[in-house]
């Protein structure tokens, strides 16, 4: 039996759901983390074994102007959650971080071990709820595990994030908008890969561990705009790519890169397996005919600095 617990914040969509929601072993349940009396009658009414914690605030721009609001949902609402779990005794919580709480690194990898030194509100956030939860499983032995994967893309993701924004402008015949130079990298993992890799620490991860979820796949935001130019505009013209792209000011801080080791995983039984050119063309497919899933999904692709491409 899986329950569903969602806000149903701006970036959700019930029609998402639409293919699993008449299920008999599925449950939606519309609330939200920060509400400790709601989320503790929750633990009370229905028999929960096993928590897996995505719930959050993840737009790193906006993070930039409302890092208050980041704080108490990803911070509070998390707190929230893992203590009403702890009491309810439920058998392991796995809590869904980001490579973000690293910082950025041009040519050192980080381990699992590697120092957090988040550089903006969003990472930071993750990196501070990371404490509350490694703090229940020090105090208590309440078996926690922490992952903190790559980008993840894919099919149904609201297009304020990066690929699907950028494929939703381009599809609507309007520019790619790239922060500064475009050189930042990033790691992009499937969707179905990911949700592999939590399956598997959902089996096979050790209470108390910390897990990457990393890909070696790795291409700057210039070359994602460029290769998604050239499947959905048809160029190879580098004269006629630059007509689709907008250099808008770059955020605050921009990390330059986040690479990965993720070995520890991997000795668990998970890698990878969706090449990029299969994943993308799968999404850019899906997004022709789903980008009204949403019905703010226009406002997702106002111009900077309104809403500008979260990476």
């Amino acid at each position: 039996m899986i329950i569903n617990l969602d806000k149903l914040d701006y970036c959700a969509s019930l029609k998402n759901l639409e293919t699993i929601s008449n299920k008999q072993n599925y449950k939606f349940i519309q609330g939200d983390i920060c509400d400790s009396h709601f989320v503790k009658l929750l633990f009370e009414t229905e028999k929960i074994d096993i928590v897996l914690h995505f719930a959050a605030q993840t737009h790193v721009d906006l993070s930039f102007v409302r890092a208050f609001e980041f704080t108490y949902v990803n911070v509070y609402g998390t707190h929230v959650l893992v203590s009403a779990a702890h009491e309810a005794r439920v058998e392991k919580f796995i809590y869904v971080s980001t490579d973000e709480v690293y910082g950025g690194s041009l040519d050192k990898e980080f381990d699992e071990s590697s120092p957090k030194q988040p550089t903006n509100p969003y990472a930071s956030s993750k990196a501070e709820a990371e404490c509350f939860v490694q703090s229940y499983w020090e105090q208590y032995k309440f078996p926690v595990v922490i992952t903190r994967s790559s980008n993840v893309y894919g099919p149904h993701q609201y297009p304020e994030k990066v690929i699907p924004k950028f494929i939703s402008l381009l599809q609507h015949n309007r520019k790619c908008c790239i922060h500064g130079s475009g050189l930042q990298k990033r790691n992009f993992l499937y969707a179905t890969d990911v949700v592999e890799a939590f399956l598997t620490v959902l089996k096979k991860g050790k209470p108390g561990e910390i897990y990457n979820i990393g890909t070696n796949f790795e291409m700057s935001v210039l070359q994602l705009a460029k290769e998604l130019i050239q499947l959905i505009k048809e160029t190879n013209s580098e004269s006629e790519m630059e007509n689709w792209v907008d250099y808008v000011n770059d955020r605050p801080i921009n990390d330059m890169r986040y690479p990965m080791k993720s070995e520890k995983i991997h000795g668990l039984g998970w890698r990878p397996k969706v090449p990029w050119e299969e994943g993308i063309k799968k999404t850019i497919e899906w997004y022709k005919e789903n980008f009204d899933n949403w019905k703010n999904a226009d406002k997702a692709l106002e111009p900077f600095p309104a809403q500008p491409p979260f990476v």
